[in-house]
């Protein structure tokens, strides 16, 4: 089936991401938001980014790429979309009304995907009286730069509407990665104990922020510690994530919340957006260094990386996608230095179990128990 023209459902940051992808693919795109403002914003937003794009000699025709792209503010605009992505507020109910509004609107052959980054793909399919043709389309914030796309099929998607946006986003120049519909899908699940267990450490008294930032940025080299990446992406956003997946894996310890960031969020400290989170961002703020302390250091990147590793191996286990994409996807979706299953490899899998195993018995702590394949890897009752 031709996809020539893409539907964009959400007119913030992430939708206008898309619809620049799509259009600088060569796409007529229609982009819909029930807000006015939102619209404006939107298309002065994607203006800006395509003239500086066009400045620095990245894409040409940025004129052209803009005005494939047109504004709806009607969801009946979207009715002649062979494609409609959905990227709007990360609520079940919501979304589930807007797939079931759509399908009175669209054609049989159109295909509905969504970008939650959390919810379950089947579930919202659910919503629609044609699910065979819906499916998930995660793309990582911001869309045009970020490669990694999410391709989630739910229980009920037809392979081949799988396969054929596989390709297409290959088409745009992305790179796809396939995902069960598992909760927090590849990333947001194997990337949970970046953030969880650097806020453990934290509330141990271990080790302070910058300490922990610095010893995964310089000695990891990872592209932002964990707690400048959580003040980037914003407490409202990534506590709800790790939230939502605590909930949706029946409260495994391995995914619990942290109350530290918990009352961030209570405290209306978003990160960068409100200028406090972990970091003060106002002008007026001290600054604050870490110990560059490498033995300690060392033992900080260890403890986040063997949790990694464990996530990382365990989701292969469970299948939520094959090695090679979920190194794929953690290098791509995140700029993780190197893919975790390889990480692995290097380190050796009866170290990283040695490690893990001697957390799990120093703290008697559940979350530190290994995967089964991480365990029978290590034993060399199978290779990775």
């Amino acid at each position: 089936m031709a996809m020539n023209i893409v539907g964009v459902v959400g007119a913030g940051a992430m939708g206008t991401g898309i619809a620049q992808v799509a259009a600088t693919a060569g796409h007529k795109v229609l982009i819909y938001d029930p807000y006015p403002e939102a619209l404006v914003r939107s298309q002065l937003s994607l203006k800006d980014n395509l003239q500086f794009l066009e400045s620095k000699g990245k894409i040409s025709g940025a004129e052209a790429i803009l005005d494939r792209v047109q504004p709806q503010d009607e969801l009946a605009g979207l009715q002649s979309c062979d494609l409609i992505i959905e990227a709007i507020v990360e609520k079940e109910e919501v979304k589930k009304q807007l797939f079931a509004e759509l399908e009175n609107i669209v054609s049989d052959a159109c295909i509905l995907a969504t970008n939650t980054s959390s919810l379950s793909v089947t579930s919202l399919a659910s919503a629609c009286q044609r699910p065979e043709r819906f499916l998930g389309l995660q793309f990582f914030n911001p869309a045009p730069r970020m490669p990694l796309v999410e391709v989630i099929g739910a229980i009920h998607t037809d392979s081949a509407r799988v396969k054929e946006a596989a390709s297409l986003m290959a088409a745009w120049g992305k790179t796809p990665v396939l995902a069960k519909d598992s909760p927090g899908f590849i990333v947001n699940r194997v990337a949970r104990p970046f953030y969880g267990e650097a806020l453990r450490m934290l509330e141990e008294g271990f080790a302070d922020i910058p300490t922990i930032d610095w010893a995964m940025e310089t000695l990891g080299g990872f592209p932002m510690g964990p707690f400048k990446l959580m003040d980037y992406i914003g407490h409202d956003v990534n506590y709800v994530v790790t939230e939502t997946v605590f909930r949706a894996m029946y409260y495994d310890r391995r995914y619990m919340p942290s109350l530290t960031q918990l009352r961030l969020l209570d405290a209306g400290w978003l990160g960068r957006k409100s200028q406090r989170g972990f970091y003060d961002y106002r002008p007026e703020a001290p600054i604050v260094t870490a110990t560059e302390d490498e033995e300690k250091g060392q033992q900080i990147l260890d403890r986040i990386l063997i949790m990694l590793i464990n996530e990382a191996v365990d989701a292969l286990f469970m299948g939520v996608a094959t090695a090679e994409d979920l190194d794929l996807a953690m290098t791509k979706g995140v700029r993780y230095p190197k893919g975790l299953i390889q990480w692995a490899r290097e380190i050796g899998p009866k170290k990283v179990l040695e490690k893990l195993d001697a957390l799990q018995q120093t703290t008697h702590d559940d979350r530190y128990r290994a995967s089964p394949l991480l365990r029978q890897w290590a034993h060399g009752s199978v290779s990775l």
